[in-house]
């Protein structure tokens, strides 16, 4: 039990599981802004929106603001916690690390410059958000504009996730609990989350994809050989991830063949909030294995041995028999 316990570095799951809310809030409200509240807005054009329905949406632009601002806010908070552990293991202070070193700086640049942004979507700015959106995704893929074009696996696979459970959390918690909430859009309220749920899937189906895609990349880079599934404390773990995995599809995929066809009205509405938050539950679970399964080292890849190159004792072991 011991030796099990010193594989998880602590606390680097701790710090992890934090780092994916700084990253999943802000790329939620994106998602939300620009793809679901954006849909939404244009399938009730074609219905005949009112006043009463863009008060509505712009409320709902507000909440998700301040859920992207925490989340900035967090992401920058604990880069600055994490600024002077890695600047002593790279024998330099932390004010040289963010002026010299490239991926550092630029990251803490438009970080601050997405929490300006979102700042000033709470105060019903719209530039606020192109800002915001800005910001959030040249901090999170800066590799690309470094040319590292070979280390986009990670951010990639971060941002199809906040762009998949990030929005389905922030159109719970901004969208429909305040679309349900509103008495003056009483008779509303059914078709608003209707129409909020129908702009999201296609983004969500998109960005599962993209997550799975991704995934297998960044798992075979630290598997190796498929064996290593199963003869690892990493692969194990990543077993258990990948079962939280299943129901979170599952849960999805009911949302989207049983629930959705469903909405129209307001009871509906509450149904489908109650199993989307389930959703969120058992995504964040699966978030809370992969900050455990990023602190556990990584299989070491074998080096092929040279032709004629002696057996080593676990292969003379099964030759052998014992």
């Amino acid at each position: 039990m011991q030796a099990a316990q010193s594989l998880i570095r602590w606390p680097q799951p701790i710090t992890e599981y934090i780092g994916f809310f700084g990253s999943f809030l802000p790329a939620g409200a994106i998602g939300f802004r620009y793809i679901v509240m954006r849909g939404a807005i244009a399938r009730g054009e074609r219905s005949g929106v009112d006043a009463t329905r863009r008060r509505v949406f712009a409320d709902t632009a507000r909440r998700a603001a301040v859920i992207g601002l925490i989340g900035v806010v967090i992401a920058i908070a604990l880069m600055l916690y994490q600024l002077p552990a890695l600047a002593t293991r790279r024998h330099t202070s932390v004010g040289q690390l963010i002026t010299h070193n490239a991926g550092t700086g630029l990251q803490l640049g438009f970080l601050v410059l997405s929490l300006i942004g979102f700042a000033l979507a709470v105060r019903s700015t719209n530039a606020g958000w192109m800002l915001a959106a800005v910001g959030f995704l040249v901090s999170l893929l800066r590799n690309l504009f470094l040319g590292q074009i070979t280390e986009l696996a990670n951010p990639m696979h971060v941002l199809a996730g906040g762009l998949w459970i990030g929005t389905l959390f922030v159109m719970v918690v901004a969208g429909i609990a305040v679309v349900l909430n509103n008495e003056v859009a009483r008779d509303q309220r059914g078709p608003m989350v209707s129409d909020m749920v129908y702009s999201f899937s296609p983004l969500a189906l998109v960005s599962a994809g993209v997550l799975v895609l991704f995934g297998v990349i960044i798992a075979w880079e630290h598997l190796h050989v498929l064996s290593n599934l199963w003869r690892s404390a990493y692969g194990i773990t990543l077993l258990v991830k990948l079962c939280f995995v299943a129901v979170v599809f599952g849960l999805g995929a009911w949302n989207w063949r049983r629930n959705k066809p469903a909405l129209g009205s307001e009871a509906a509405a509450v149904t489908l909030r109650r199993s989307a938050t389930s959703e969120v539950i058992a995504a964040a679970l699966v978030l809370a294995v992969t900050a455990v399964l990023l602190s556990i080292p990584a299989p070491k890849r074998q080096k092929a041995k040279p032709p004629g190159a002696p057996p080593t004792a676990t292969q003379a072991s099964m030759a052998t028999g014992h």
